[in-house]
């Protein structure tokens, strides 16, 4: 059968159980069509289509029948416009003839084959406007008392309708039509059987009274039309009921947590699986797992790698039995393949050089988007089955971007949380992703959104706003707490909360902290201290420029190289006296990508030493492999110049770790960073540098050099005071608490 309906009023409305039900039972009938019949413009259907929650139609007639499209590929049906085409005089034409006509006024809305405009009842009934419509031999439509249509003669939605049924080759008696505004009377008059929901228009109901194939239902919107396809016989006697998926029983989980890493490390030792405590120094995951003492019920969903042939599958898992006793590890079995293509190339080769403004560095592959997918729906499919009703559910970062969609049509009842941790970029940037439609459309079922700084959420804002319809129903200030004018991040106010159709979305932006704890426990460790003191012997006479990143094209450093380079030549007197220190994290033995960048390095910094190194004194050490974090931590101790100059970041962490040294040890060090950097438009003290130009990197870094130790010291201590006030712990309640009440602010922290 064909299910033609209007939108507004009629398939967009009624109660949100009726909705579910039956757009369910529309997704999961493959003998269904639908076609949208609306007063809408495409482009102004266009943000219905990023819903996932709305199956998708077949058909779109658009602009009160003046055009038909195809639902799949969205272009116009050439066959069925062509005399549409014909019958129509031209926009400009008919704006002609109008304009200036009292109490007309031109809607702001897209429009194709027709011309639209605001009138009162009066002038509708005028017999000027009715004769200058009929000299451009044009027809006349007037809907909900203040909606006036131009339309080609004999073009409504009625005629478009019937024309598309004759060309499918449909039986009339398979298709229902559903409206309730009196520019659906038409879908009736054609002989259609159909449906008026509850609360239609009287005009609508009293037009179609007589009309014996039409049901006047008694439910309002969606539950009307369930009603009329029972009515009527369509789908069997059991009618959609019958076509309905089971629904997914809740689990037990108050709170479920989705991250691309189990809370414990995964090893393979003599063919067996085994598991130990993370080795990396990464706070976010205790401070995460800290959300589950007690006997919080919860659960923890991330994927593990699993091939056929490597024995049974270990869905659920527990991470520790005293501690957290409540919680369970669910794990996501995932294909080599699949991890492959998920994680290691379609995100790192699509996403990730688009989120950080490097977007002709990306690749896109729609097999990759459909692997992507298909994790995605994994993913929800598992955190339904685990969470409770009513449950909190927190998603992290870019990897799980689909997953909001599909989880919100499995499970409605559930409050959506998504952190993005790296940078969200503008949408002339984000534009480019072929599927940023049905990436919005999924995080705009989320009921909060956090980001790192607000920038980066008015940078969704923008985004989403070119997808959908947006009011921005909050705002709030950004200083102090961030800066505003001083970086290229800042940012003077951010959108707190948008509406977009009946659903509102909370923004925040949440700064990620250290776990300042761990740092002072290493600090009071004696194999650190003793490593200082090697290091403070071994630089005596020397001063230590320093810096930490991965081996990635984002982090600047092959920029830096040619800055230091600069810097060496333009101040010969810093021979022999300053080092930079560097490590270079590698990259996973996968990662090709980088291979380029690596030798471009390795290239940059044999030239600097081959052309100023001295004996006794070399201008860069290159560490390219991860030093121990222990072994990070005296080397911050002993550091002058922290170098951290990212062309594009969305935090760095690096940089509150050397502070929070510092702030500890009541150090000198001075932190260079990169204004590109989210951590820029919150760490106020640091010397702010333009990654992208080389001279004020060289500049910049010369004039840490050369501060004197009293400002040195009053910058690092506001640093410390915001880093030690600002750790991972006060990250994660202000988050949480934002989530669950649906509001940010931007000092709150209570939990």
């Amino acid at each position: 059968m064909l299910l033609a309906t209007d939108l507004d009023g009629t398939f967009l409305a009624g109660d949100e159980a009726a909705r579910l039900r039956l757009y369910k039972g529309i997704a999961a009938h493959p003998g269904l069509q639908l076609a949208y019949v609306t007063g809408r413009s495409l482009e102004a259907v266009l943000p219905l289509l990023a819903d996932p929650t709305l199956p998708a139609p077949d058909y779109i007639i658009a602009d009160v029948g003046a055009s038909v499209y195809d639902g799949n590929t969205l272009q116009p049906i050439t066959e069925l416009e062509a005399d549409i085409e014909a019958r129509w005089p031209g926009e400009n034409e008919v704006n002609a003839v109008l304009s200036g006509l009292p109490g007309l006024t031109r809607q702001p809305v897209p429009q194709r084959h027709r011309s639209s405009w605001f009138c009162s009842p009066t002038l509708a009934a005028d017999d000027d406007l009715a004769a200058r419509v009929a000299a451009l031999e044009c027809d006349l439509l007037f809907s909900a008392g203040r909606y006036l249509d131009v339309l080609p003669p004999g073009v409504n939605k009625g005629s478009s309708l019937t024309r598309l049924v004759e060309w499918l080759s449909l039986d009339q008696e398979l298709v229902l039509v559903a409206g309730d505004t009196l520019n659906d009377l038409s879908l009736f008059e054609a002989g259609f059987k159909g449906v008026c929901v509850a609360g239609a228009e009287p005009d609508l109901l009293a037009a179609t009274a007589a009309l014996p194939r039409t049901l006047h239902a008694s439910a309002e919107g969606c539950a009307g039309i369930i009603e009329a396809l029972a009515w009527f016989g369509f789908l069997g006697e059991a009618g959609l009921q019958a076509e309905l998926p089971e629904a997914t029983a809740p689990g037990s989980a108050e709170l479920v947590m989705v991250y691309h890493r189990l809370p414990y490390e995964e090893y393979r030792e003599d063919g067996q699986l085994k598991r130990r405590r993370p080795r990396s120094p990464n706070g976010i995951l205790p401070t995460l797992l800290g959300f589950f003492a007690g006997q919080q019920e919860g659960a923890w969903v991330a994927w593990s790698q699993h091939d056929d042939g490597d024995g049974d599958f270990e869905r659920h898992t527990l991470v520790d039995a005293r501690d957290y006793p409540g919680l369970t590890v669910s794990r996501v079995p995932l294909s080599k393949a699949q991890v492959d293509v998920f994680y290691r190339r379609f995100s790192k080769e699509a996403f990730w050089p688009t989120l950080h403004t490097f977007w002709e560095r990306a690749q896109f592959r729609d097999e990759d988007w459909q692997v992507f997918l298909h994790v995605n729906e994994c993913f929800a499919r598992q955190v339904a089955e685990e969470a409770a009703e009513g449950a909190l559910v927190w998603l992290h970062d870019y990897n799980l971007w689909m997953v909001p969609g599909t989880l919100r049509a499995l499970r409605p009842d559930l409050r959506i949380a998504f952190f993005h941790h790296t940078y969200f970029p503008s949408a002339d940037v984000f534009n480019v992703v072929p599927w940023r439609r049905e990436i919005i459309g999924s995080l705009l079922q989320c009921d909060y959104i956090g980001f790192h700084i607000p920038r980066q959420v008015e940078n969704f804002v923008d985004v989403a706003r070119g997808v959908m319809p947006l009011d921005v129903v909050d705002k709030v200030a950004c200083a102090p707490r961030f800066i505003t004018y001083g970086c290229a991040v800042g940012l003077d106010t951010m959108t707190s909360a948008v509406q977009a159709g009946d659903r509102r979305i909370a923004l925040g932006a949440h700064p990620v902290g250290l776990d300042v704890a761990r740092v002072k426990r290493l600090l009071a460790r004696q194999d650190v201290r003793d490593q200082m003191a090697r290091l403070r012997d071994s630089l005596q006479g020397c001063r230590v420029v320093f810096s930490v990143e991965r081996l990635d094209y984002t982090k600047g450093t092959l920029e830096k190289l040619l800055a230091w380079e600069k810097m060496l030549q333009d101040n010969p007197e810093l021979h022999g006296k300053v080092s930079l220190i560097t490590v270079c994290v590698p990259a996973a033995s996968e990662m090709t990508v980088y291979d380029s960048l690596q030798t471009q390095i390795e290239q940059a910094v044999g030239r600097i030493n081959g052309q100023f190194a001295q004996v006794g004194w070399t201008p860069v050490q290159f560490f390219f492999r991860p030093l121990p974090f222990e072994e990070l931590v005296a080397w911050y101790a002993m550091t002058d110049v922290m170098w951290i100059t990212p062309l594009r970041d969305g935090l760095n962490l690096v940089a509150k770790e050397f502070v929070a040294v510092q702030g500890l040890i009541q150090g000198t060090g001075v932190l260079v960073l990169s204004e590109f950097a989210g951590a820029a438009a919150e760490l106020h003290g640091a010397l702010l540098t333009n990654p992208h130009d080389v001279r004020d990197l060289a500049d910049t870094c010369y004039l840490a050099l050369n501060l004197s130790a009293s400002e040195a010291r009053s910058r690092m201590a506001g640093l410390a005071d915001i880093v030690m006030h600002y750790d991972v712990t006060w990250w994660g309640e202000h988050f949480m608490h934002s989530a669950r009440d649906g509001s940010f602010t931007i000092f709150s922290q209570s939990a």
